[in-house]
C-alpha cells in the first residue's frame, strides 16, 4: 500500500506539487484547494484506487476529508529514489459523478 510512505513523506514536508496538481487546486469548481487542505484529507484519508504500472511512480488516488469536513480527492505517487510524495492532482468530489466520493457513478 502506497498510503504509508505517502503519509510519512507529509508528515516530514517531503511532498512535491505538480504543476498540474496546483492549476487544478487554484482552479477547483469547488473553491480553491490549500496545501494544508490536501495535507488533511491525506492524513485521515484511505485509498480508493491504485495504479501500480503508472510512470514515473506508481500512484493511487485517495479519499480524505479536512477537518472542516470538505471531501477531497487526491492523486498521489510515490517516488523511492527521491522519498518523497508527489502530488498530481486534488479535486473536491462532483456529487453528480460519485456516490458519497467514495465509488464512481456508473
Amino acid at each position: 500500500m502506497l498510503i504509508a510512505e505517502i503519509r510519512s513523506c507529509f508528515e516530514s514536508g517531503r511532498v512535491y506539487y505538480s504543476g498540474h496538481a496546483r492549476y487544478e487546486m487554484e482552479k477547483e469548481e469547488f473553491g480553491e484547494i490549500l496545501e494544508q487542505e490536501v495535507y488533511e484529507a491525506v492524513l485521515n484519508g484511505s485509498e480508493l484506487e491504485t495504479y501500480p504500472s503508472d510512470s514515473p511512480y506508481p500512484s493511487c488516488l485517495l479519499y480524505g476529508s479536512t477537518k472542516k469536513g470538505r471531501p477531497l480527492h487526491v492523486v498521489c505517487a510515490y517516488s523511492e529514489s527521491e522519498a518523497c510524495a508527489v502530488v498530481i492532482t486534488a479535486y473536491e468530489p462532483d456529487p453528480a459523478k460519485w456516490v458519497e466520493s467514495r465509488r464512481r457513478k456508473r
